[in-house]
């Protein structure tokens, strides 16, 4: 019997404060491809959301063990899959 398996993508906006996914896809052209990929955000990538200041304010993330700071438009263009 073949099982279905369900991805379920967010993006990181929408993971809450301390929750850890694996991100998916980046839904950006090359130029924000590659911005993230220097800040060492790419596809299979296990990152943390530690908080998201208030009113719009950057989004601050951990990965293999340095904190990000993250504007909203661009974390609403990554998409995790949340673990």
């Amino acid at each position: 019997v073949p099982v279905l398996e369900v991805l379920i993508m967010i993006n990181i906006d929408q993971l809450k404060n301390g929750q850890i996914g694996t991100i998916i896809e980046v839904k950006g052209g090359r130029g924000l491809v590659r911005r993230l990929e220097s800040l060492n955000l790419r596809k299979g990538k296990k990152i943390r959301k530690l908080s998201a200041a208030p009113f719009r304010g950057p989004i601050v993330l951990e990965v293999d063990g340095c904190q990000i700071a993250l504007g909203r438009g661009m974390a609403a263009k990554v998409m995790v899959e949340p673990l």
